[in-house]
């Protein structure tokens, strides 16, 4: 059967991508943050993931404010890189893993959580910069992938709660996948930071290392935190928090097994106008 073996958190900030395009990762003011991930290439290289299903937020490239679906699940077979307004990123095609993507469909719609389903899309920064974090600057990706894209762009967007049950959900159907998978689920998104306004720049790395301390130990409490906590303490972005809850509610230890381990915890700040956030769990 598949399992899920860990989940992995981390910012997906586009001028990430960009430095990793440009040769820039060196830089001073982007060494500090690349060394941040350094363990964790080792890591997943040494767990081999057959699968990662993706949590993201697309940027209005594959969707936009004509159709914005709540939750939805990429079942295609491979996805383009997008083109966000300069050109796609140098990227590899993104494999995608029909069967599977397919069956969690199934499962969690069952579930009573209704998803949008999506067989044709382009994949955006969103979805690449947490790949290329991870897995570096490869020919191809080492593993398929299974893009999940959550509306935390447009008012209004699911709550914290919703995206934690979502992920018991997700765990279950991926356990019941007959299969013999090694599966990881990857949470990505802020943390604090804001685009627009007179808060434009703002960064509040106390109450993000408190949210890093809470997703480890109480993550059925952090997922009660409302809305407008995360717009007051980390910004009008910092909502992209909630897609975090959806990857740690597929942990074992939720549904009543142990805790996870923490492999690897990263903090940095600035990228770009943005705190940089990066945990790995495994169970």
């Amino acid at each position: 059967m598949a399992k899920i073996t860990a989940s992995v958190y981390t910012s997906h900030v586009p001028a990430i991508g960009a430095a990793l395009d440009l040769g820039k990762t060196q830089d001073p003011y982007w060494q500090p943050l690349f060394a941040g991930y350094d363990f964790s290439k080792e890591w997943v290289k040494a767990q081999k993931p057959d699968v990662v299903f993706l949590v993201f937020n697309d940027h209005a490239t594959a969707f936009s404010l004509d159709m914005i679906p709540t939750f939805a699940i990429g079942t295609a077979a491979q996805y383009q890189p997008a083109d966000e307004g300069w050109g796609p990123r140098p990227v590899p095609t993104v494999h995608g893993h029909p069967e599977l993507a397919a069956h969690i469909a199934q499962s969690v719609i069952q579930d009573d959580f209704d998803l949008t389903i999506v067989n044709k899309m382009d994949v955006d920064h969103g979805l690449t910069v947490p790949l290329s974090l991870m897995f570096g600057q490869p020919e191809a990706w080492p593993c398929k992938v299974i893009p999940f894209a959550v509306n935390v762009v447009q008012y209004p967007v699911p709550s914290g709660n919703r995206c934690f049950q979502l992920g018991k959900a997700i765990r279950r159907a991926i356990e019941s996948f007959d299969e013999d998978l090694n599966v990881q689920i990857w949470g990505t998104g802020g943390m604090s930071h804001q685009l627009q306004g007179p808060r434009a720049g703002l960064i509040n790395k106390e109450w993000d290392n408190k949210f890093l301390d809470r997703l480890i130990a109480e993550p059925a409490e952090l997922a009660k935190v409302p809305h407008i906590e995360y717009v007051r303490e980390a910004g009008s972005e910092g909502i992209e928090l909630v897609m975090w809850l959806i990857a740690r509610g597929a942990m074992a230890d939720v549904a009543g097994g142990p805790a996870p381990i923490v492999r690897h915890r990263f903090f940095h700040v600035p990228a770009s106008n943005t705190a940089v956030g990066h945990l790995i769990l495994e169970s």
